[in-house]
């Protein structure tokens, strides 16, 4: 399958437009995870089925250690059909207070050479009480794990300063704790393309943001997404202001805004349209998951994410101290196999 999606599918998706064939996906996927037939199909075909490799973490439990990473799924429709594709989780969103357009199109382009996709959406969504109200009517698969990314809203209206940022912020959080949707949250602190920018990656800044979030009744695992394209010291100073805070956890971390990084600078746009996911993350996060591990021990959980293409740089994100992995671009350029393959290397390196 792995061969057929290489050599026959993805020609032909790749002649498409990556925001084409996400919406594509989007719509197959949810009607394919209504259908118990279509389901078991997935799974027969993608479904990790080897030895237990489940893992605890924060209390939650989660079947495979591979998770959807936020924003492909920004509004909770895939939620059925992933479990099917070796997924122990997915995290939807980024969703904000209010309804998000997104910047124009296009939100998404390819640099295959790359190994990535330069990531514009804006944080299109369709806002907390839409993606409450559907999680209220989808049946949950059990064992599933749901967690859910929470960013600013992404309009000049909500824009106009930190307080209101903190209010937004605020909005999405308690609402969504209210109505117990999500097994965890994500502070999504660095998300590159909104109007503000970066506000909340300035440590001053978070630190008024988190104690605010604090005053929040909150029974479930909390952790921020961390920035990868600011010096090591700044990021400790996040971390602190994290731990200072009583977060669970960190996901290191969120895309590259630095166009250098690319093995071919030529292929991207010529002015800044978005970050670049996939490989050009991959040894950024790397070296900032072993400083945080060196750093605090054990403190925080740690999500490694960016540029999973392999079961091998799986395995380097577990090696560098990451507890789970999150991915999306290794998916698109590789394949749904990719969670299974993942899985099953995964299964031969744990203690017999």
């Amino acid at each position: 399958m792995d061969f057929l999606y290489r050599r026959v599918l993805k020609p032909i998706l790749f002649k498409m437009s990556p925001d084409t064939v996400h919406d594509l996906f989007l719509a197959l996927g949810e009607f394919s995870g209504r259908l118990a037939p279509l389901r078991w199909l997935f799974n027969f075909l993608y479904g990790y089925r080897g030895p237990a490799i489940s893992k605890t973490v924060d209390g939650i439990t989660y079947r495979t250690p591979v998770i959807l990473s936020a924003g492909f799924d920004a509004d909770g429709r895939l939620t059925r059909i992933l479990p099917s594709l070796s997924f122990g989780g997915e995290e939807i969103g980024s969703v904000t207070a209010q309804v998000c357009e997104g910047n124009a199109l296009p939100r998404m382009t390819r640099l295959i050479r790359n190994k990535s996709l330069v990531v514009y959406k804006g944080l299109r969504n369709r806002g907390v009480d839409a993606l409450i109200a559907k999680m209220k009517r989808t049946p949950r698969v059990p064992g599933f794990v749901l967690g859910v990314s929470i960013a600013r809203t992404n309009i000049p209206e909500a824009s106009t300063d930190v307080e209101a940022g903190i209010r937004d912020y605020e909005e999405s959080f308690r609402k969504l704790n209210e109505a117990g949707i999500g097994d965890y949250y994500t502070i999504n602190i660095s998300c590159p393309n909104a109007y503000t920018g970066e506000t909340f990656i300035q440590p001053a800044l978070l630190a008024q943001l988190l104690p605010r979030l604090r005053e929040i009744p909150c029974e479930k695992p909390v952790y921020l997404k961390m920035p990868i394209n600011v010096p090591w010291e700044q990021f400790a100073q996040l971390l602190a202001i994290a731990d200072e805070n009583k977060m669970q956890g960190v996901i290191i971390g969120n895309l590259n805004k630095n166009y250098d990084d690319l093995a071919y600078p030529e292929d991207a746009p010529k002015e800044f349209r978005g970050g670049l996911s996939g490989e050009p993350t991959f040894k950024l996060s790397n070296e900032l998951i072993k400083k945080t591990r060196g750093k605090y021990g054990k403190r925080f959980t740690i999500i490694g994410t960016g540029g999973i293409f392999t079961p091998e740089d799986a395995l380097a994100k577990f090696a560098a101290g990451a507890d789970l992995v999150q991915l999306v671009t290794g998916m698109v350029f590789n394949g749904p196999g990719l969670m299974k393959n993942i899985a099953k290397r995964y299964a031969e390196e744990l203690p017999a």
